[in-house]
């Protein structure tokens, strides 16, 4: 059906719906019938095209490669030994393939996981529509929709899903991403007819009709679903879209970038270790070139952080579910690592510092009736069943002082039909309706008392109608100024007698020669959790900075009591910031903390001021005209209750509660998120440069130190769990005592390169330490470099995998010390055990130790490795020391 070229009753007969919409269960039979309202996804790669992308690494290709050609040299030399001569034991090749293949299931495993975090982050931030079902509105999954449904559209809703049309209150819609139009499109009622030869209308020109994928941007109206999904028109050209690519934060990306210049640098280095060993040795028989071959190997299995990319990853995806469970739902991940930079904080005040429970508490007017009937009709919010308000919460508290009042709102909708209404418009600051009362043509107008005063001439007095005289005048603005002052929202109704319906319900014609009637000031309290966020904002060098459209007296009011500010001058209006060029405004920004009666273009001019000042500044908004602020933020911040689709579709972050407060702990959680990431890199780098160190040395000094499978080992057991436990760390106590991080910083910042270096040096000394140790003991004495150690290999094992572990505690905090940090890491104790024990599994299990080519040592010689080990402790603690008192004389 082409519902564009149908009357409103022949759309409601063909779908078998109604204006009250469907029941429930009308609704769940056409799901089931026809499927969620969705577009077709990609299809995700299979298991096994996953397993096979883990092992497409370079790493892994040459891993397997010279497991082939040892497998092949080892088969061969064996075939030509003389019966009864001891063969030589493939179990080199089957640990290799045996860690390649559990480290790709892994890998495959942590994918998964972190895919299914991103999808119930996806599921929290699902798209929902105000629909009638079973005559009553509820809210509901956009995906849940059917054909038939009737939904409710108001400016900046997205449209969820193709739909008529059946009222329509100046609705303006953007349909720039189906028809290419950048001018918003006025929508209508009118039944439309096919042009010329075509039996059709053009898309563009289909003014009765809504399509997913557009936004209202003005107005408001009700529409009856007449396609859904892959049915829409959307969904018909879904195929030709580009789908979005996986998003990775500015961290991946230089991490990326780092594993591939690693790369080419093992791949130099072990070109040069094996070409330098052979050329050193003179042998070039199969069975030497082979060894050599491994030995390089070894290099380059030591180099690479395998796990580094992975470790990131799953630390991200937990962190932001973390996150989500505290109501700050990230959308984009690179929000995470940006968190951590912030230092303004831009917020809107009501809802996100205060509770957005307004309650009208005072009211000035000789005819309250008449008041509390303006405010009630002249708003979008209703009763329900139980006569609890339901819409935007300052409208709620008008409906309910109407209800205080004896006034019903279905009541006054039903003797007081709304026939036109002017929307609500944040440049004028407030919102005009018309209705017919028995024949007579009244509207009604509420908004910001200022702005309805310029549009008064008279104002009501008892049962007169008198002139607005200057003193009358300077009396209401006292009276406004009066409940300001004590932190009450103030807004004032007017109304005016037509003599017949409007021709136009345009501002323009409606707003003018208004009869002033009252002022009603209502209470939102402060939330009482945002005082103590705002001192946190304060000792984490962050600014908070409030931005409202309410009055200059209540802003302040507000944002002393918040401690935001503690004199008026360091508050601005609006009008006074258009008074001020860009540069004076750049040279004086940070002598304002408060801002009142500003309009969104204002919010988008202090983000780009602060921007331009260098400072990484968040944000908030709800309102369909606060996009290009949060747009243009650092990090935008969408309001999860009140906002509109528009403004979640461009933030970044999502407050499920409206908490400014949310806003302080997701900075908090962002700050550990990203130590925790810098402490694992640190962690993992530190611990493949003693292994690159302590072969590198051995190889040309002329001795095996390791053999690849201890380092794989030693990279897959010892490395990869502490390194994950360390993404688990609590935050550290001074945590927002210290100032933002710079975010032009990279990963080694702050001194983090020096450290993995010589903590890297430093357990390779103590590995070589281990092995020559283990030699002169196994010896009783030096025998001389190209004499083998069994005893050394096996305790350079044992300290370099111990010293890792152990290293993993230090690695709790960068300059603070471990025996004063006042939290426990228990997924860390956890780690070091399981490593501890599989460690000595390896050494001591005979079947085990011989795979891994170990011998059996003595107490003696497993408690000096270990006291090596532990020596990384004590050696790095006495540095964290030293660099503590330099940084406090810096």
């Amino acid at each position: 059906m082409k519902a564009h070229l149908s009357a409103i009753s022949a759309v409601f007969d063909y779908f078998k719906t109604s204006e009250k919409g469907l029941t429930s269960a009308e609704a769940q039979k056409r799901i089931e019938k026809n499927g969620k309202n969705k577009l077709v996804e990609p299809k995700r790669d299979s298991i096994f095209k996953r397993f096979l992308k883990q092992l497409s690494d370079p790493m892994i290709i040459i891993l397997l490669v010279a497991a082939v050609i040892s497998a092949v040299t080892t088969t061969i030399s064996n075939a030509n030994l003389p019966a009864g001569e001891p063969r030589e034991s493939l179990a080199d090749v089957f640990i290799i393939l045996f860690v390649v293949i559990l480290n790709s299931v892994l890998g495959v495993i942590q994918e998964s996981k972190a895919e299914k975090a991103i999808d119930a982050l996806k599921e929290m931030t699902a798209a929902t529509s105000k629909v009638l079902r079973d005559g009553e509105l509820k809210h509901v999954k956009s995906e849940d929709l059917v054909v038939g449904d009737v939904i409710i559209l108001e400016a900046g809703d997205s449209v969820p899903a193709d739909a008529r049309l059946i009222e329509c209150a100046s609705i303006k819609a953007e349909e720039a991403a189906l028809t290419g139009e950048s001018v918003p499109v006025n929508k209508n009622l009118d039944v439309l007819t096919s042009k010329g030869n075509d039996d059709d209308v053009p898309l563009g020109d289909r003014k009765n009709m809504v399509y997913m994928g557009s936004t209202i941007v003005y107005g408001r109206g009700v529409a009856v679903v007449v396609a859904t999904g892959m049915d829409t028109e959307m969904g018909k050209i879904a195929d030709a879209l580009a789908m979005a690519q996986d998003e990775q934060t500015p961290l991946q990306i230089k991490l990326s970038q780092l594993s591939k210049i690693l790369t080419y640098l093992v791949i130099a280095i072990c070109v040069f270790i094996f070409a330098f060993t052979i050329i050193r040795n003179g042998n070039f028989e199969a069975s030497a070139l082979l060894d050599t071959f491994m030995v390089a190997i070894s290099l380059a299995v030591a180099a690479i952080p395998e796990g580094l990319a992975t470790v990131v990853t799953i630390v991200l995806s937990i962190g932001v579910t973390k996150m989500s469970k505290r109501n700050a739902v990230i959308r984009k991940l690179s929000a995470v690592e940006t968190l951590g930079c912030t230092q303004i904080i831009c917020s809107d005040k009501t809802g996100t510092l205060t509770q957005n429970k307004m309650t009208v508490t005072e009211h000035f007017a000789d005819n309250e009736k008449l008041l509390a009937k303006a405010m009630a009709l002249c708003s979008d919010a209703e009763l329900d069943t139980d006569n609890k308000s339901v819409g935007e919460p300052t409208e709620c508290a008008l409906v309910d002082y109407a209800y205080k009042c004896g006034m019903h709102k279905n009541d006054l909708k039903a003797s007081s039909p709304r026939i036109g209404e002017a929307p609500f418009d944040s440049g004028r600051k407030m919102m005009s309706t018309v209705h017919n009362e028995n024949g007579e043509i009244f509207q009604y107008t509420k908004g910001a008392p200022d702005e309805i005063l310029k549009r008064c001439t008279t104002y009501l007095s008892g049962s007169s109608i008198l002139p607005l005289t200057d003193d009358v005048r300077s009396q209401i603005m006292q009276e406004n100024k009066n409940k300001a002052d004590r932190a009450l929202r103030v807004l004032a109704a007017a109304f005016k007698k037509h003599d017949k319906i409007p021709e136009s319900y345009s501002p323009d014609a409606l707003e003018n020669d208004l009869t002033f009637v009252g002022l009603v000031g209502m209470i939102d309290p402060v939330r009482p959790e945002v005082k103590d966020a705002i001192e946190q904002c304060k000792s984490a060098s962050i600014r908070p900075i409030m931005i409202t459209g309410d009055h200059k007296d209540t802003a302040v009011a507000i944002a002393k009591e918040l401690g935001i500010i503690t004199d008026a001058s360091q508050a601005i209006t609006g009008s006074e910031l258009n008074k001020i060029s860009d540069e004076e405004f750049f040279n004086t920004i940070q002598n304002y903390s408060v801002y009142a009666r500003v309009q969104p273009e204002h919010k988008t001019r202090i983000v780009k001021t602060w921007k331009e000042k260098g400072m990484v500044t968040a944000m908030t908004g709800d309102g369909v005209n606060d996009a290009p602020s949060i747009k243009s933020s650092d990090i935008g911040i969408g309001m999860g209750i009140t906002g509109t689709d528009v403004t979640k579709n461009v933030a970044d972050m999502i407050l499920a509660d409206d908490n400014f407060a949310t806003i302080v702990t997701a900075v908090k959680e962002g700050r550990r998120i990203y130590d925790n990431i810098r402490k694992a890199i640190q962690f993992l780098l530190s611990s493949n440069l003693s292994e690159v160190f302590s072969i590198f040395t051995a190889s040309v000094l002329g001795f095996t130190i390791l053999h690849p499978i201890h380092i794989l080992w030693i990279n897959l057991i010892t490395d990869s769990l502490p390194a994950l436990a360390l993404g688990m760390e609590k935050s550290e106590s001074n945590i927002m005592k210290r100032k933002p991080r710079d975010s032009k910083d990279g990963i080694f910042a702050g001194g983090l390169g020096l450290d993995l270096l010589y903590q890297g040096v430093l357990v390779s000394l103590l590995t070589i330490a281990a092995y020559f140790i283990g030699h002169i003991i196994e010896f009783e004495g030096f025998k001389g470099l190209a004499v083998q150690s069994e005893h050394g290999v096996t305790m350079a094992f044992l300290t370099m995998s111990m010293a890792e572990i152990f290293h993993s505690l230090n690695m709790r905090s960068q300059r603070s010390s471990i025996f004063g940090l006042k939290t426990h890491n228990w997924f860390l104790t956890g780690a070091m055990l399981a490593a501890l024990v599989l460690t000595t599994c390896v050494i001591e299990i005979p079947f085990l130790q011989k795979m891994f080519e170990f011998t059996q040592i003595g107490w003696n010689e497993y408690g000096i490795a270990l006291g090596l080990a532990f020596l990384i402790i004590p050696i790095v603690e006495i540095v964290k020391f030293f660099q503590r008192i330099f940084s406090k004389k810096i």
